[in-house]
């Protein structure tokens, strides 16, 4: 898997939590582990779930191969209560079992081949519970979000707490004959500074998920078709599995 500057980039790292807050889709996703002692967070990213679950009482794990990610995480409020691990979710195995492991972000979509989709499956299971409970997110590819992440209609100018006002916006394409879309991030200072990164993320289509999820022994209790629990429908906006161990 191809290291990303978007993340793991220390200045671009700065501009994460700004450009990517805490929203409504987060509280779906926390409903979801409620009760949950025990929690694994794959590709955490800054940690802001992990470290909220943390914040709930739960024992929470947060793996991200991104060291700069990890170096805010860390540090955040509620950091202090979590085990960080800097490690590559496909290769995975810390000898325990948790109830719950969790992938949310759309972290899912870094994986590019589906060989790196079965891996990290196979990690969900291998660290689940009897009676446990697993979720990921990835975007629909029917509603073709890609897009609308044009320089026309993702330009905009932000206070950042750090950087003061900054101009920032993105630039996709589906790469030809693939699931995949390249995108640019692009960050301008008000100085003329700027930051930029391209990254790849996949989008697979719900028929792939199902039959992975079946090949990995998981088993999917309902689809949503967005983070507040909507259902799969013509065009909603993500795939989310929920579900547990099968058999």
């Amino acid at each position: 898997m191809q290291l990303d500057r978007l993340f793991q980039d220390p200045d671009l790292a700065q501009f994460y939590d700004w450009d990517c807050p805490w929203t409504a889709d987060f509280d779906g996703f926390a409903a979801l582990v409620a009760g949950a002692t025990t929690v694994l967070d794959l590709g955490c990213g800054t940690g802001i779930f992990t470290a909220a679950l943390a914040g709930r009482g739960a024992r929470a794990v947060g793996v991200d191969p991104a060291a700069a990610m990890l170096d805010i995480a860390r540090v955040r409020p509620g950091g202090q209560l979590v085990t960080w691990v800097e490690a590559d979710a496909r290769h995975l195995d810390i000898g325990k079992r948790f109830d719950a492991v969790v992938m949310t972000g759309h972290a899912f979509q870094t994986l590019l081949t589906v060989e790196d989709r079965a891996a990290v499956l196979a990690v969900i299971r291998r660290h689940l519970l009897p009676g446990g409970r697993f979720f990921f997110d990835s975007r629909n590819p029917d509603a073709r979000e890609w897009q609308d992440w044009t320089p026309e209609a993702t330009r905009e100018r932000r206070a950042h707490p750090v950087f003061g006002m900054v101009e920032r916006w993105n630039d996709a394409w589906l790469e030809a004959g693939s699931d995949v879309v390249s995108y640019e991030t692009h960050y301008r200072l008000t100085d003329g500074r700027e930051y930029s990164a391209t990254s790849r993320i996949a989008f697979p289509p719900l028929s792939e998920l199902e039959r992975l999820i079946a090949e990995a022994g998981l088993r999917v209790d309902r689809w949503a078709g967005d983070a507040a629990g909507g259902p799969i429908r013509p065009g909603c906006p993500d795939l989310i599995p929920i579900g547990g161990l099968a058999g």
